[in-house]
């Protein structure tokens, strides 16, 4: 391996000025794309921070945590309230199933009905009317499930199909 010459620094000191003076407008470009930069975020921050100072700046951060965690706790209430209101929803009367008929081929105008009335597990009561020309009766029969453990008449039967059917 050969020592460089002379000659070979000669061509170096040729091409240092043009190079230096590339880099120096390389970096002037980006000093002045800093600047505007810099500038752009100081404007964004001043009208950020227009009317705040610091302190307050912490306190309204700490505020909006507090607000947060408060609203944090009205949700979680409202859905422990909102699993207990479809509970009891599953047993409110959600459906009911009405069958008129004649009761005795004397009558007519079907006045006696059978009327169910269930709630979201077909649980509830079947209550029939039963009318005659001279009396008149009523029956209450309970309904697990959507069916009865006393014997229900055809129109009973019917009722709680209908009601089921909603």
């Amino acid at each position: 391996m050969d020592l460089p010459s002379l000659s070979d620094f000669a061509s170096f000191e040729t091409v240092l000025p043009p190079l230096l003076l590339a880099l120096t407008f390389l970096f002037m470009l980006l000093v002045v794309l800093l600047w505007f930069r810099t500038n752009a975020l100081m404007r964004k921050y001043r009208t950020f921070m227009l009317g705040n100072d610091a302190a307050s700046l912490e306190g309204l951060l700490t505020e909006l945590t507090g607000k947060y965690q408060e609203q944090s706790e009205i949700l979680r209430d409202l859905r422990f309230a909102l699993r207990e209101l479809e509970a009891r929803q599953e047993r409110a009367v959600q459906r009911v199933g009405i069958v008129r008929f004649n009761a005795f081929p004397n009558t007519g105008s079907n006045l006696s009905f059978a009327i169910a009335v269930l709630d979201g597990d077909d649980n509830g009561f079947v209550l029939s009317s039963l009318y005659g020309r001279d009396e008149s009766r009523v029956y209450a029969k309970p309904v697990r499930q959507g069916h009865s453990p006393y014997h229900l008449s055809e129109e009973e039967k019917a009722a709680i199909q209908k009601a089921r059917a909603d």
